[in-house]
């Protein structure tokens, strides 16, 4: 597999709920590395500009509302297949259909609250990332 660079959030759901730490330790465990690391606590014009393909969706408002009831925690991880290799361990959008031990089995309590997200492909990776780290913030 390839060496590539993918976007992580841990939701507001996971970081009130203590779970960060678990959830850098499974990535670090994976194999991948954290070039990237923040928190921050978004706003309604930065969920605007992240999730512009969901602005007009019937699920819009609640999701920005969740986004932004406390801070997230964002990473760019790195690693052979980083994409496929982080969606595989957070598991199914839905934490009722994630395989167990997967991180949204764990930690999410349904899918609006779901712990975290992750890009889906090469495209959405490179804008993710850009959208909330400079040149400078990854390593």
């Amino acid at each position: 597999m390839a060496l590539e660079r993918t976007f992580a959030i841990v939701k507001p759901d996971a970081v009130k709920d203590g779970h960060v730490g678990e959830i850098i330790t499974a990535i670090e465990q994976s194999g991948m590395a954290i070039r990237g690391l923040k928190r921050v606590q978004l706003t309604p014009a930065i969920c605007k500009g992240f999730y512009h393909e969901h602005v007009s969706k019937g699920f819009y408002q609640e999701l920005e509302d969740f986004m932004t009831e406390g801070p997230v925690v964002m990473m760019c991880l790195e690693g052979d297949g980083a994409i496929l290799k982080w969606r595989d361990l957070m598991g199914a959008t839905n934490p009722a259909n994630a395989e167990g031990g997967t991180l949204r089995k764990r930690f999410g309590a349904n899918i609006g609250r779901n712990a975290t997200h992750g890009s889906d492909k090469p495209e959405s990776a490179a804008f993710e990332l850009s959208y909330f780290f400079n040149a400078f913030e990854l390593g």
